[in-house]
């Protein structure tokens, strides 16, 4: 015997209407996912192109500071500068110049301390 529409379980009734809402909300969440990583990638390459001219101004300015540098240090432009504050040579007999001490030997590596740890001892020979 037929069944009557009425008298079918509810769960049949709303089951196409439950899929068709699941189905919208999985669209719709697979566009808000692809609109967000849009914005996110479009952002990162903002603060990419941000950051290369950022690099490539610094990269100017320490260029210019090298040059600056190279000519403050020149021995022609210290000259100058020595000429425009009174600055000269001292005289030779105010010049003290020490010699390296000659004979002196470095510890060699058995017999010096190494952080922190306990010296080793030279051996010594027993008569």
């Amino acid at each position: 015997m037929a069944r009557n529409r009425k008298s079918s379980s509810a769960a049949l009734r709303f089951g196409p209407a439950v899929k068709a809402v699941l189905l919208c909300l999985a669209i719709g969440g697979f566009g808000v996912g692809y609109v967000w990583q849009k914005t996110v990638l479009n952002e990162l390459g903002q603060q990419i192109l941000k950051r290369e001219r950022k690099l490539t101004e610094l990269q100017f300015k320490n260029e210019e500071l090298r040059k600056q540098l190279s000519f403050l240090s020149s021995p022609d432009n210290l000259r100058a500068r020595n000429r425009v504050f009174g600055l000269a040579p001292p005289p030779l007999g105010q010049v003290v110049r020490l010699t390296e001490p000659v004979g002196l030997e470095r510890p060699s590596p058995e017999t010096e301390r190494r952080y922190a740890g306990p010296a080793t001892v030279a051996a010594v020979p027993v008569p």
